[in-house]
């Protein structure tokens, strides 16, 4: 079974009811993955202001060491102010060291509800503030304004508030990536909804192709993992979504669960720090799977919101407001923080409890997909309405 004729097929039957076009992607376009890390990760122990003695202080039992070659459990140094979490130190850390990966702290939305579902319905929208409508989101009006330049697609069980109004866009589910969609009872009941239709061929033979591809997929995965990365959630099917991006999608959404950490997240090592290596194993496998395309993609991680500053009191941390945002890439201009920034103190916490958004997402957002794809002031006001791009120079 030939992989063009699988990723094909795969995504022709995801966009079942739609037009079933499938677009080829030009060489050298631009390339973009968003990551939403549902559940509001906490940015303040993944970038650590290892500078701030206050850090230490409000997290006496959650922060993690300042580095120290000695010790293998402290923080890897960015620059004088900032480290990165040690269980990002062998993922992210090279990328950083290669200049291909940048943090925005001090990045987010106006929304002050701490409510993951407001918050994260705000950031998917894209809109300023007081814009309610759930009809597109920024990255479905961003696959408008390109028109038909960037092929969009959402690794997620249903399309999400961010891809809509971007026209026929496919949806895939990670979870449910190269196993059979449906058992032969749902796939003859499936066959008769579309018998005597034009597309029961289709129907059928997407289906034959899905069930035969599935087995053959399952042990190409295994051969291929070959115990050198952990096979759980991102991690399993990174190579699966790079090669479906590499082949025809210029533009990618896929959500990240299970950042919610009000008990017990643990320091260097714990909860947050198990969640912090598969997400970064998961990366540094995207982009080895791209190979040479990886100069020409952007990965974007971003959360609806960071958490409380301070550790309560069951070790762990609360909803909060600003987060720290990364962008990746191989042509990203990267071993840097980015984007404007305050002295880490009790005296520059948003209501005594948060870091402030000073950078914010719209802006930052707009900024890069400006450099991305040139887009002039009136299509950028499409994607982000009333909103000033801020060019952080990231690529």
């Amino acid at each position: 079974m030939q992989r063009r004729r699988f990723l094909a097929s795969l995504a022709a039957l995801s966009a079942a009811g739609a037009c079933g076009r499938l677009y080829a992607a030009p060489p050298a376009a631009p390339r973009l993955l968003v990551v939403f890390l549902r559940g509001g990760y906490d940015c303040t122990n993944t970038l650590i202001p290892y500078a701030s003695d206050f850090y230490y202080e409000a997290r006496p039992h959650i922060a993690v060491a300042r580095p120290d070659s000695a010790n293998a459990t402290g923080a890897l140094r960015l620059d004088g102010d900032w480290a990165l979490a040690p269980a990002l130190r062998g993922s992210l850390g090279p990328m950083y060291t290669a200049r291909q990966c940048a943090f925005v702290p001090f990045t987010g939305t106006e929304d002050l509800s701490r409510s993951h579902f407001e918050t994260q319905d705000d950031i998917e929208r894209g809109l300023p503030p007081g814009g309610r409508g759930f009809d597109s989101g920024f990255l479905g009006r961003l696959a408008a304004v390109l028109r038909g330049r960037a092929a969009p697609i959402a690794f997620t069980e249903n399309l999400p508030l961010c891809l809509r109004g971007g026209g026929d866009v496919p949806n895939l589910a990670l979870r449910t990536f190269g196993a059979p969609a449906f058992d032969e009872r749902e796939a003859a009941l499936l066959v008769g909804m579309y018998q005597g239709s034009r597309l029961a061929a289709a129907a059928r033979e997407g289906l034959e192709l899905r069930r035969d591809v599935a087995q053959e997929f399952a042990a190409e995965m295994a051969q291929a993992n070959r115990g050198a990365i952990d096979a759980r959630g991102f991690v399993r099917h990174a190579q699966g979504l790079a090669e479906l991006m590499r082949e025809r999608y210029r533009i990618g959404f896929i959500d990240v669960g299970g950042w919610d950490t009000h008990v017990n997240q643990g320091g260097a090592e714990g909860a947050l720090a198990n969640r912090l290596d598969d997400l970064g194993q998961g990366l540094a496998a995207f982009a080895a799977a791209l190979g040479a395309e990886w100069n020409h993609t952007v990965v974007v991680v971003l959360s609806e919101f960071g958490r409380t500053f301070r550790e309560n009191g069951n070790q762990g941390t609360d909803h909060g407001h600003g987060t720290a945002y990364w962008v990746l890439g191989g042509g990203v201009r990267g071993g840097r923080i980015a984007g404007a920034q305050v002295p880490v103190t009790a005296a520059t916490l948003l209501q005594n409890r948060d870091y402030p958004v000073l950078n914010n997402y719209r802006a930052v957002l707009g900024g890069l997909f400006a450099r991305l794809w040139e887009l002039d002031a009136a299509r950028l006001e499409r994607v982000f309405p009333q909103t000033r791009p801020l060019d952080l120079s990231l690529v």
